[in-house]
């Protein structure tokens, strides 16, 4: 999507150098991407402790275990 917004260059240098993409629009999607994904981990740690999880993890690692023990048998090398 082509747009036009005012930038201060000195920090679109910035970016781009730090991302190590040569092309500016590469680096600053890259760098909003980044900043997007950071913003979820912040918002999931934000819930930390809040949540009640009734998870059976054991149980899940045995299934887990026995897919991949049908998946081996199946394979045939």
């Amino acid at each position: 999507m082509r747009t036009t917004v005012n930038l201060d260059p000195d920090l679109v240098a910035e970016v781009v150098e730090e991302t190590g993409e040569r092309d500016r629009g590469r680096a600053i999607n890259k760098a909003m991407a980044e900043y997007v994904q950071r913003k979820k981990i912040e918002t999931l740690l934000a819930m930390r402790g809040k949540l009640k999880l009734d998870i059976d993890w054991e149980k899940w690692e045995e299934e887990e275990l026995e897919l991949e023990k049908e998946h081996s048998k199946d394979r045939r090398w």
